[in-house]
């Protein structure tokens, strides 16, 4: 099994005992009583210029452990004040270090809004992130098909909420778009390996058509980077670790928006 097999693959564990404490549609019930979204994330990255959406990450496979003592409210705070447009959060808790909880003491907290970074492996977990106070879920296509990513759309649709659908390849990129995706991220991340490769982004720009948003995703590491992504016309950019180890984040942030 790669390491996506393994993250899918407890996803699900994590969501089948979940259902076992909340059935499916308890949490349907519970969801439908709350206030319609109003697609704020998507909405956020329609601005002109680089938009950035900045991550809460405390390890991950490929880095191990970012953030030993992982003040996750400060984390949040510091990028609201430095003017990132969206929030990544992780909730995966296995590799990833995540947990629910960040998620909504962050959206609970802050005023921009926040994706659920997770592998998406069930609707329920769609609507979880809905009681989380997310705006947003990740939908990857290395883990889905065509037919259950246009199905989880149309359920964050009916929720007020956005889909990053992520891609990796063309065929992907392709499986995005036949699907309905209104945000495309790319991963110059590859998934099933973790190698990166930051040039993934530039070679897939072209295929995706310019009303709809357009996300390159990890990879990060300095100004250049930034000036790449920007020059390629991304609408959006998802930076990871090299906030999260930067001495100064709003600094950091700061540098970066500078030159988008």
């Amino acid at each position: 099994m790669t390491i996506l097999d393994m993250l899918a693959q407890h996803a699900r564990e994590r969501t089948e005992a979940a259902k076992r404490k909340v059935s499916i549609e308890e949490i349907r019930d519970t969801v439908s009583m709350m206030d319609k979204g109003r697609f704020e994330f998507e909405n956020a990255l329609k601005g002109p210029g680089l938009s950035f959406i900045c991550e809460c990450k405390k390890a991950s496979p490929s880095k191990g452990l970012i953030s030993p003592d992982f003040p996750y409210m400060d984390i949040a705070r510091d990028y609201e004040e430095a003017g990132a447009d969206c929030i990544s959060v992780l909730t995966e808790p296995k590799w990833f270090l995540g947990s629910n909880a960040y998620l909504k003491d962050i959206s609970s907290s802050v005023s921009v809004p926040c994706i659920r970074k997770d592998f998406t492996v069930d609707e329920y977990m769609i609507y979880e992130a809905k009681l989380l106070g997310a705006s947003a879920v990740l939908l990857i296509c290395s883990i889905s098909d065509e037919g259950t990513i246009r199905e989880n759309i149309g359920i964050c649709d009916d929720l007020g909420m956005s889909a990053l659908v992520e891609a990796h390849d063309e065929t992907e990129v392709g499986m995005a778009l036949d699907a309905g995706a209104r945000m495309v991220g790319v991963n110059n991340r590859n998934l099933k390996d973790f190698t990166v490769d930051t040039g993934n982004s530039r070679s897939l720009r072209d295929m995706v058509p310019s009303d709809v948003i357009f996300v390159s995703e990890s990879g990060v590491t300095g100004i250049d980077d930034i000036r790449a992504i920007r020059e390629m016309g991304a609408d959006a950019v998802l930076v990871g670790e090299a906030l999260m180890r930067a001495p100064d984040r709003r600094a950091r942030l700061r540098e970066f928006r500078g030159v988008a």
